[in-house]
């Protein structure tokens, strides 16, 4: 990999992580455009580690309480009730079934998963799932003539059930297209959370499983078409791209809708699938032979 892949792909990393269309994908997509070698799901995971810093630093102040609070609620049972403390276990639970996953699929994810029209269908897919959790989301919001605004939750209202479903919404992101917060806001907007909490808490739930799966993937970092320096620096660039993204993109939720992230998916994944029909582009592109 070359120092201007590096940087390309480092930059695609920031901009995508934490938008709901999908940085594996895009990755997958860029690299497959421009008739790189498929950086692979080492690189991804790993790049994501500058990300996640993003989001460590970004959400330094209630990351920093929640782990307080749940420190002392091991030892304090009188602890154990307060919502931060609580947020702790529900991070903790949420983050199973990606983990389960994670590593039964491995070889999935490694292979067949890159499949470009694979790709192609996640993005449209979950691009309509993230239309109608829109939809419904705006009109608890403003009402309509013939019915009451329905009161949307906020997290002091998650609880363990909600929890394990917003982390099998996660775990849907193992498959490149599918979007890591595209699924868990879309499971969140469907079970009535209001936007800045389903984004809240899908920004929580990813920490430790990227973080998990990047240390994990680090032995594969001199493989292939992955080396050291050229990683390391990709993961610096999508570190500060990230930390832009996020800040826009909170603010980005309180006001504005998901529809142009709805259309851009959709009309992505129509243009590969018409590009593969036509044979532009292999739906193994980019892929190494070993």
């Amino acid at each position: 990999m070359s120092w201007f892949e590096s940087f390309v792909l480092g930059l695609v990393q920031g901009l995508t992580e934490f938008l709901p269309i999908s940085s594996s994908a895009h990755l997958r997509l860029t690299a497959a455009f421009a008739g790189w070698h498929d950086p692979g799901a080492a690189f991804t995971a790993i790049t994501q580690i500058g990300t996640e810093a993003a989001v460590l630093i970004y959400f330094r102040k209630d990351i920093g309480r929640i782990l307080s609070a749940w420190f002392r609620s091991l030892t304090n049972r009188s602890m154990r009730g307060d919502h931060d403390a609580k947020m702790g276990w529900l991070v903790i639970i949420g983050s199973i079934p990606i983990g389960v996953l994670g590593i039964t699929l491995k070889d999935q994810i490694e292979g067949p998963f890159r499949d470009l029209r694979l790709i192609a269908t996640t993005l449209i897919v979950l691009g309509v799932v993230l239309g109608v959790a829109d939809r419904l989301a705006a009109r608890d919001e403003t009402g309509g003539k013939h019915r009451a605004i329905r009161e949307r939750k906020s997290l002091k209202e998650l609880g363990v059930k909600d929890g394990l479903i917003f982390g099998f919404c996660q775990a849907m992101a193992l498959i490149p297209g599918v979007s890591r917060s595209g699924a868990t806001i879309s499971g969140g907007l469907l079970m009535g959370y209001t936007r800045e909490a389903a984004a809240r808490y899908s920004f929580l739930l990813a920490v430790p499983a990227v973080l998990a799966s990047g240390v994990y993937e680090l032995k594969d970092a001199g493989e292939g078409h992955v080396s050291w320096p050229p990683t390391i620096f990709a993961t610096v660039i999508a570190f500060a791209v990230g930390y832009a993204v996020i800040a826009w993109f909170m603010k980005f939720i309180t006001t504005k809708s998901f529809m142009p992230f709805v259309v851009y998916r959709v009309v992505l994944g129509i243009a590969l699938f018409i590009l593969v029909s036509a044979g532009v582009l292999s739906p193994h592109a980019g892929e190494s032979a070993g």
